[in-house]
């Protein structure tokens, strides 16, 4: 039957127990139902001019389909729904405007229904007759206003001629385009048009709304606005095609020439292959260096080895690797050692002031080497407070030699392989630090500084601390073993130079490996020094400044230091400078002066109130100053006694004591209860009395054993009510009386000089401590030696020199 023949059309609608047939006489061109099952589609909505196949589930619309390939027509509704799932639709999802395809080639399978879709007519719902699955609805076909004008005819040459453009750009599109001649007058508009908008790229929402447009012209003026867009895409797409493309032959032609340039260099002998090259690299580091025969047997191993490898494979870039390392190794590559002490003493004095004692010791040190023309290997330890310049002596002892010098930190170090290496078997396997150390320096005696060795960890990776125990032992370092290399190396010409702040946390068989020099706190002489000779000029270079723009006077940077910077390192103090130099800065560009001179006025302005004002000490009966040892420094610590009440007998101490300073007070305690009738205190004073003992700043920690002499004198002054001499004093004392050497004496001088304090008490066994401290430092102090507290006794009261008589009353 041909599509000029008069036909019937049966149309089914309800359920599957129930047929609606309807037979009636259909005219060419009107052989559409007036029903149509309702199938959706979520990407982009069908057009008429539009051949396509479609796969849908068959479990939501296998029956739907079932009942259209039971049709005569066998035609079904595809609406565009976007992107809403088949389960949850329903139908106010629908548009009123779809499209009424003719299904041909239906397939199946188990999950899936496939068939074309041939794009007849756009269809418009009237009424639904069925709301589930399968969806059937009463339609009707709307006209598309199609005319003859010349607008349109006008409109349909250019969307012809934006076609003809587009197809270069795309092959794809030639293939549509075949489809759509097959079936259409290319000059008909209104399939031109749909045809034209369901070959872009455009999204779904804006196809519905070509769809749902049914004048012709309107709709036409609407795709070729999409027909442009689609042309710009097209043709940006075209150029970053064209420009990968030329890259990537750029890049083929040049691989190409390099290979064929390698063959020609290869057969006329004037080039090598990488695996040949990397050889003769190594080889050329070996002329120049003295490896030991053990080393030098695993390298040529290893060299073998690389010869027969293949360059791709992984074991070629391990083994190259481990080539790299072992031949940078500066094997028997040594820095000649500068042996004048006159040079090395300026050197010194030139990088630091103050330090006398740090500088006298490391000169003796040089000189030794001098004597006997070789610098051994040796291990130093420098301790003290933070910012008293640890690694810059480093730095100039280095200098002063003429070595090489190399740095690094151990603070937070918790792998031992950062000292020892990795093992090979492992991805990414490097040396450890000295090797690595080594490498950089081209040398086998540089000084080599290990900072911060008292913050080194430990952890499931191992102890750091225990592998530096073969690093820093002179006996064991000559053949160290590196994991990765595999092989000794002599770290004994190397000086190690090693800092800390404090002692507590080395362990101690790597404290017994090290040279101990102390570097106690600066006094405010020697700040003034420092910051004058050294921090200042630093300064004004880092911030661009001349001289003549900032100038400071020695008064205003001694007013900073005593104001500002009392501890014991400079670090706080560059700080402040900083600060005032940025200030200052401010003001330049401000225009407010051309050169600006800071003085002690200015202070305030510049960096704030003071933080430490000039304190009155503590004085009176009861009332004595000791002194004490931190990890910062030397300190003043006032000790209080005070006597409560004589109801009953007492003792309390207070200001967050530590053990063992709470035993101190015990001692002193008893002492002075057992000898109450030996220095005129009344009898069963104390039987009968509550005592209160206190170290002011209670929040502040306070431990150790050098305070047992103040504490005794506190209560001697309580109990007898005479007010003490002007003094500061340290030291232990014993249950008889005995009086103890204790540490820190340097920075306990320095911390009573801070205060004003020129009369102090020291133990007679730190006597030798104490003339070791800088003369500078001892001038103008007074300074009792004892033994015993009797001796004590007489310095504090010199006014109450006659004790009671030993008789009982």
């Amino acid at each position: 039957m041909t599509d000029q023949e008069p036909r019937h059309s049966e149309i089914i609608s309800g359920d599957n127990s129930e047929k609606v047939v309807s037979k009636e006489l259909i005219l060419p061109g009107q052989n559409l139902p007036d029903k149509l099952y309702l199938m959706p589609v979520v990407n982009r909505p069908f057009f008429p001019a539009q051949v396509q196949p479609l796969v849908f589930s068959k479990n939501l619309w296998g029956e739907t389909l079932k009942r259209v390939d039971q049709s005569e027509q066998k035609i079904v509704g595809l609406s565009f729904v976007g992107g809403v799932s088949g389960i949850k639709l329903t139908p106010d999802h629908f548009p009123q405007i779809g499209c009424a395809v003719k299904v041909n080639n239906t397939v199946s399978d188990e999950e899936q229904i496939q068939f074309i879709a041939l794009g007849i007519q756009r269809f418009k719902i009237k009424k639904w007759l069925r709301s589930t699955p399968p969806f059937l609805a009463q339609v009707e076909y709307p006209d598309t206003l199609s005319d003859e004008s010349d607008e349109v005819k006008a409109y349909a040459l250019a969307l012809i001629q934006a076609i003809k453009e587009l197809i270069p750009l795309n092959p794809l599109y030639s293939e549509e385009l075949k489809n759509y001649l097959n079936r259409f007058n290319p000059k008909d508009p209104s399939p031109l048009s749909d045809f034209a908008a369901a070959i872009t790229s455009t999204p779904g929402h804006e196809l519905q709304d070509i769809l749902e447009t049914l004048p012709v012209q309107r709709r036409m003026e609407k795709v070729l606005v999409l027909i442009r867009k689609e042309q710009e895409v097209a043709r940006l797409q075209t150029e970053i095609n064209a420009e990968v493309n030329r890259k990537i032959s750029k890049h083929q032609r040049e691989f190409f020439l390099r290979e064929q340039l390698k063959v020609i260099q290869k057969e006329l002998g004037i080039s090598k292959d990488d695996r040949t090259a990397e050889l003769e690299v190594f080889e050329n580091r070996l002329k120049a260096l003295n490896v030991p025969k053990p080393a030098k047997k695993k390298i040529d191993d290893e060299l073998k080895k690389l010869a027969i490898l293949e360059t791709g494979s992984p074991e070629f870039t391990i083994c190259r690797n481990y080539l790299d390392w072992a031949t940078y190794v500066p094997w028997g590559k040594f820095s000649d050692d500068k042996y004048d002490l006159k040079n090395a003493r300026n050197v010194l004095n030139k990088d630091h002031d103050g330090l006398e004692d740090v500088k006298d010791r490391i000169i003796e040190f040089l000189a030794v080497g001098a004597f006997k023309k070789e610098v051994s290997g040796s291990i130093m330890l420098l301790i003290g407070p933070p910012g008293v310049g640890k690694t810059s002596i480093g730095r100039s002892v280095a200098k002063a030699l003429g070595r090489k010098f190399y740095r690094f930190s151990l603070g937070g170090m918790r792998d031992e392989a950062e000292i020892k290496g990795h093992r090979r078997t492992y991805i990414g396997a490097m040396p450890g630090k000295l090797v690595q150390a080594l490498k950089e320096v081209e040398v086998s005696n540089p000084v080599i500084m290990l900072d911060e060795i008292d913050k080194i960890g430990a952890s499931y990776r191992g102890d750091p601390a225990s592998a530096l125990l073969e690093v820093l032992d002179p006996e064991q370092n000559s053949e160290f073993l590196d994991h990765y290399l595999d092989m000794r190396i002599d770290l004994s010409k190397v000086l190690f130079i090693c800092t800390a702040n404090q002692m507590d946390t080395i362990p101690a068989p790597l404290l017994d490996r090290m040279d101990l020099i102390r570097l106690s706190g600066y006094i405010t002489e020697e700040k003034l020094a420092i910051a004058k000779n050294h921090l200042w000029p630093k300064q004004l270079d880092m911030a661009g400044l001349t001289k003549s723009q900032l100038k400071i006077s020695d008064g205003t940077l001694k007013k900073i230091i005593e104001g500002y910077a009392r501890e014991s390192g400079v670090r706080h103090l560059e700080k402040l400078l900083q600060k005032v130099i940025r200030k200052v800065v401010v003001k330049l560009m401000n225009k407010e002066a051309k050169s600006i001179r800071v003085t002690a006025k200015d202070l305030q302005e510049y960096l704030g109130a003071p933080y430490f004002k000039k304190e009155k000490r503590i004085q009176g009966i009861g009332v004595i100053t000791g002194l004490a040892w931190t990890s910062m420094g030397g300190a003043t610590l006032p000790v209080e006694s005070s006597l409560i009440h004589q109801q009953r007998a007492g003792f309390k101490l207070t200001g967050k004591l530590g053990e063992v300073m709470q035993e101190s007070a015990q001692i002193a305690f008893n002492y002075i209860c057992s000898q109450a009738h030996h220095w005129g205190i009344p009898d069963h004073f104390f039987d009968k009395s509550f005592i209160h003992l206190h170290v002011p700043e209670g929040a502040t920690p306070k431990d150790g054993p050098s305070a047992g002499i103040t504490m005794a004198t506190s209560l001697l002054s309580m109990a007898k009510r005479i007010k003490p001499k002007s003094v500061a004093m340290t030291g232990e004392l014993t249950l008889t009386g005995k009086v103890l050497a204790v540490g820190g004496i340097r920075e306990k001088v320095i911390a009573a000089r801070r205060q004003g304090i020129n009369e102090l008490v020291i133990p007679e066994a730190c006597r030798q401590e104490f003339e070791e401290v800088a003369d500078y430092i001892r001038k103008g102090l007074t300074v009792h030696f004892v033994k015993t507290y009797d001796e004590v006794y007489h310095i504090v009261f010199p006014k109450n020199k006659k004790v009671a008589s030993s008789k009982k009353k």
